[in-house]
């Protein structure tokens, strides 16, 4: 989805007012629940995290490397559609700590 198409979406979500937990909370199950019926494969939900990673990329902070901002959200993505990681209200640590 090119960006512009991306802040055309982003509008008119805004303008209906959809909370973005409920609605995300919702996505995903469906996503996850049409993947296993097989009526979505492994590049259908690709896409779909390429859409919300699009449109999360255009928030990202100036003095962030865009490139490691976007490796961070597709991580939490990753985990998000395996249903390993849950939807919550803070981005975590761009970078895991290393130890020294």
């Amino acid at each position: 989805m090119d960006t512009s198409e991306t802040r055309k979406l982003r509008e008119t979500i805004n303008l209906l007012g959809l909370r973005a937990q409920a609605t995300v909370a919702g996505m995903v199950q469906l996503a996850i629940e049409l993947r296993r019926v097989g009526a979505l494969d492994e590049a259908a939900i690709g896409r779909i995290k390429d859409a919300i990673c699009g449109d999360l990329m255009l928030s990202c902070p100036i003095n962030v490397d865009r490139r490691e901002y976007e490796a961070s959200l597709r991580r939490r993505l990753d985990a998000l559609f395996a249903g390993r990681e849950t939807v919550g209200e803070q981005m975590p640590p761009l970078s895991e700590p290393t130890a020294d």
